[in-house]
């Protein structure tokens, strides 16, 4: 089978049955042995993340048994599934449990998230929101908009470009060395204000829906970023790899800035690294 754009609300719905059956019921019930640390104390997985990634990938395999399927547990496990994102005809890429930290921590924070990639272009991107219980949908040539729970149905766009002293927004420097880590945190001080939610899902949402300006993040996995730039993009908004270059799904470093329009990225990329 292949993608369609009425693929859209089956997805949706398969991530909606995801939470329901995997993440909520788990959600500030964990026990001791369901929260174990990958990298370090502040990157964690729990069962949800896990059984919620094992339905998504299950019933996508049902329905598009020749698809790539790129989840974030399974390659964190094996790396290695990574290889060939860029290149494969039909792509899934799924983030069970974004905010994984917040979610563990009983935070209400954190979202399900997939990105639909077709020969190494992004074409379509869902959030859904389990607390909420709604959607954050964007499609190629589409626009962006929120599924309500009740139903309706809300066209979203990026804020208005304003000077960067009047700029509310993150910058993700815990990833970077000295003296570079400083030099960003420092820099962001000539902004108005700022966020930071652990939690990329809440925090694209923030910036499509124009609650917020900017995002700078240093660490690229496609799970975390492939659906919030398409979304962010179909909002009306522009995202770009810190020296300037598109952004694409076989990317996994590089880092990306996230900005209204070309010229607040331009203003922000001058101002965030001042030396």
């Amino acid at each position: 089978m292949i993608f369609d754009d009425q693929a859209i609300d089956w997805l949706a719905e398969l991530l909606a049955d995801a939470a329901r059956a995997e993440i909520m019921p788990r959600f500030r019930r964990l026990g001791e042995g369901d929260i174990r640390q990958k990298t370090s104390a502040a990157d964690l997985v729990t069962e949800a993340d896990i059984n919620a990634e094992r339905l998504i990938t299950a019933r996508l395999r049902q329905r598009y048994p020749t698809a790539m399927i790129v989840g974030e547990e399974a390659c964190s496990d094996n790396p290695a599934l990574l290889q060939g994102l860029g290149d494969a005809d039909l792509a899934f890429v799924v983030d069970p449990v974004d905010g994984t930290f917040n979610f563990a921590s009983g935070v209400p924070l954190f979202g399900v998230m997939l990105s639909v990639v077709v020969k190494g272009e992004t074409v379509a991107g869902i959030i859904h929101d389990p607390v909420g219980r709604d959607w954050l949908i964007g499609a190629k040539g589409a626009g962006s908009h929120i599924r309500h729970a009740h139903g309706a149905l809300e066209t979203v766009h990026v804020a208005d470009a304003v000077p960067i002293s009047q700029m509310t927004g993150s910058v993700s420097w815990q990833y970077l060395a000295e003296p570079q880590r400083s030099l960003r945190a420092r820099n962001q001080t000539k902004t108005l204000s700022q966020f930071g939610y652990r939690c990329a899902a809440h925090e694209y949402r923030l910036l499509a829906s124009g609650h917020a300006h900017f995002v700078v993040y240093n660490k690229l996995m496609p799970w975390d970023h492939l659906v919030g730039v398409l979304i962010h993009a179909e909002a009306g908004g522009y995202t770009a790899r810190i020296d300037g270059s598109a952004y694409l799904p076989s990317h996994i470093d590089g880092g990306i800035l996230v900005a209204p329009d070309k010229e607040s990225w331009q203003e922000l990329r001058r101002e965030l690294w001042a030396q």
